[in-house]
């Protein structure tokens, strides 16, 4: 048994957390799959675990919360308007939503007083900046996580007042304003992730086992600019590859329209879907590419998996975080970017043909992926909730 699992052993109660964030997966799912990997941890020393998640009552985490039996309690809180104008943060309308923060921090410090958490995680959005100046009036640790290389409004914030920062990347370091008590745990990835078998997928999905194989995904809703590249593609990349496309609600059925004029051989090789469920390990493992946008969640599971990747970043994310991540990518070799004016099919086309025409290329980026990737992200950022919580 390690030290800190030896202490956890001798502690003879719950250990009690208290989780902020939400409104977006990426703030939401990082959050989840730290509770869990800290309730089977606790559960294998013969302890327990008492969580209590604070967010919005709209936000994705309380759908979670419910989802998973976490007592949720929600506070107000305001979203900052983000504009190049420092007029314009001035509005009218976000100075009336920051005007509801103080409100969100008395409603957080009765709901410290009452929880008495050992430590507070905060992994971001808006909900977390009431939640982490209230932890820190109550003299709680606090501590915060940030899943892109830059950091997002609400950890600029708390930066400044949490107990520890962990971070997803090393390039993230310089831009804290004191970087003595921030750690580099990686960006949490769900482990079901990490054991998907290739065969399995090949088998499902009767493909061409001579072939590579791309998986195309714009996350849960699909991305009609990647879709459409891709769609425009087709005929001639399924000359050279499998193609597995999660493509969304919304492109669904232009995709199954596109396959329909396919020659039969072609056809075979291709697989739309709206959504990838359960399979999706399965999906991943199989990929010798992967063409998707460049969001946190996809960055640690590409890199933790050490998938070579062509990103396509959403042009509107917050403050332009995906082509951030994307180029960060790209400058380590871990992926090529397709930012702005790249973003084009003829330009998708010229990089998915040296990958595809190429095994080694595809080797030498899936390990550059793999060397800044941390699949253990999930057991760093919980032992340093541990360590922090217990002093």
């Amino acid at each position: 048994m390690n030290p800190l699992d030896s202490r956890l052993s001798r502690l003879h109660r719950p250990f009690r957390l208290l989780v902020t964030g939400g409104g977006t997966g990426g703030h939401t799912y990082p959050a989840l799959t730290v509770v869990r990997e800290a309730g089977a941890r606790l559960a294998a020393v013969g302890g327990s675990l008492e969580t209590v998640w604070v967010g919005t009552p709209t936000g994705l985490e309380a759908r979670v919360a419910q989802q998973e039996g976490i007592p949720f309690r929600t506070v107000a809180t305001g979203r900052l308007r983000r504009s190049a104008n420092p007029l314009k943060l001035a509005s009218p309308t976000n100075i009336k939503d920051m005007g509801r923060v103080p409100l969100g921090v008395a409603q957080a410090r009765a709901i410290i007083r009452e929880t008495a958490p050992d430590v507070v995680l905060s992994t971001g959005g808006y909900v977390a900046v009431p939640v982490g100046l209230a932890t820190r009036m109550a003299r709680r640790p606090l501590v915060i996580h940030e899943q892109t290389v830059r950091l997002g409004l609400a950890n600029r914030v708390l930066a400044r007042v949490a107990d520890r920062v962990a971070v997803s990347s090393e390039a993230t370091l310089p831009l804290l304003p004191d970087a003595t008590n921030a750690r580099i745990t990686g960006n949490p990835v769900r482990p079901e992730l990490l054991t998907g078998s290739p065969d399995k997928a090949r088998a499902a999905l009767g493909l061409d086992p001579g072939r590579p194989t791309v998986y195309v995904t714009g996350g849960a809703q699909g991305a009609v600019q990647i879709n459409r590249m891709v769609l425009e593609l087709l005929p001639e990349l399924l000359t050279k590859a499998n193609v597995i496309h999660q493509c969304g609600t919304t492109s669904v059925e232009d995709a199954r329209a596109a396959a329909g004029t396919l020659p039969p051989e072609l056809a075979a090789r291709y697989r739309p879907t709206a959504f990838v469920g359960p399979e999706l390990p399965d999906v991943l493992a199989l990929a010798d590419v992967v063409i998707a946008r460049s969001g946190a969640g996809t960055i640690a599971e590409l890199t933790a998996l050490g998938k070579p990747s062509l990103l396509v970043p959403l042009a509107t994310s917050a403050g332009g975080e995906q082509a951030h991540n994307a180029r960060h990518l790209q400058s380590r070799g871990a992926a090529l970017a397709l930012v702005g004016e790249d973003a084009r099919t003829d330009r998708l086309r010229e990089e998915l043909d040296a990958l595809l025409n190429s095994e080694e290329h595809r080797r030498r980026m899936g390990d550059n992926a793999a060397a800044i990737g941390r699949p253990d992200a999930a057991a760093r950022l919980t032992d340093l909730l541990f360590d922090t919580g217990l002093g």
